[in-house]
């Protein structure tokens, strides 16, 4: 009557069963991945997804993942929102801008170091971070319900302490905060064998990729949330920076991991300080 015999018709609903199949259990596979990290985005995952691909002989190609997601409605949405966190009205000295045009050649060879917000039910904490702008890895952060110096001295002491290579002229890049500039912090880190190094404006892309760090952890791990409190917020920073570090693919690292490309060293040469994005 249809035009097809009964052995092509059962043949087609077994091949829709079996397409349906291997539908879910991609989309199993991505709930996995954003489990641990919520605003990966799809070509991402499509590169998570490729050995799960391959294991079980699935062909399908990143636009066919896009379709998939964006008829289940699991396309990421990018929001932006802002809070200042610097203060940069003071009159402490402040250092040259000694990273301008500079390419980076390998990891530790300059440090970035940025504060945020981060909104709990007990009011404002924030983070300080130290990141290696070669790898992009998170070297040392403190958490804090204020920006006291001591919370980014703690973070410069966990980024030495957690330095692998034997450097001792780290250039220590920041904007013009005073927690910075103070001579508290700058004898700190000159101590350490830091040479500092500031942004002469209020350009953030002055200190483009620490923003950028501030701005993964906020957006794809649930720390732009108000938390409950800063205890939770602890443990869920720690975690983050984890995977963060060890699990997150970037784009300006040809798809590898923080973590991969520090202890790679000098492999190769990314793009310039200037132009880098995560």
């Amino acid at each position: 009557m249809f035009g097809i015999s009964k052995q092509a018709y059962y043949q087609r609903i077994e091949a829709d069963r079996q397409k349906e199949q291997v539908l879910e259990l991609v989309l199993k596979e991505v709930a996995e991945i954003r489990k641990k990290m919520p605003q990966t985005g799809t070509r991402k995952l499509y590169q998570h997804l490729l050995p799960i691909l391959k294991k079980h002989n699935i062909k399908m190609g990143r636009d066919a993942l896009f379709d998939l997601l964006r008829y289940k409605g699991l396309l990421v949405r990018k929001t932006k929102r802002f809070h200042i966190t610097t203060d940069s009205k003071h009159f402490y000295y402040t250092s040259p801008n000694r990273i301008k045009e500079l390419e980076i050649h390998h990891s530790e060879q300059v440090f970035v170091s940025d504060i945020t917000y981060i909104k709990t039910d007990q009011g404002h904490a924030y983070l300080a971070l130290v990141t290696d702008a070669y790898s992009k890895k998170i070297m040392g952060w403190s958490f804090d319900d204020n920006m006291k110096v001591s919370m980014v001295k703690e973070a410069l002491s966990m980024a030495f302490n957690n330095c692998i290579f034997d450097h001792t002229s780290i250039i220590h890049h920041s904007d013009r905060g005073k927690q910075y500039c103070c001579p508290d912090y700058t004898v700190f880190a000159s101590k350490k064998g830091f040479i500092m190094s500031t942004t002469q404006q209020s350009d953030p892309y002055e200190n483009a990729i620490a923003e950028r760090i501030n701005g993964i952890l906020k957006y794809e791990f649930g720390l732009r949330k108000t938390i409950a409190s800063v205890q939770i917020a602890r443990a869920m920073i720690k975690q983050a920076i984890d995977i963060y570090n060890n699990e997150r693919l970037h784009w300006s690292l040809d798809l590898k991991t923080p973590q991969k490309v520090h202890n790679q060293y000098n492999q190769q040469t990314y793009k310039s300080y200037k132009r880098n994005a995560a």
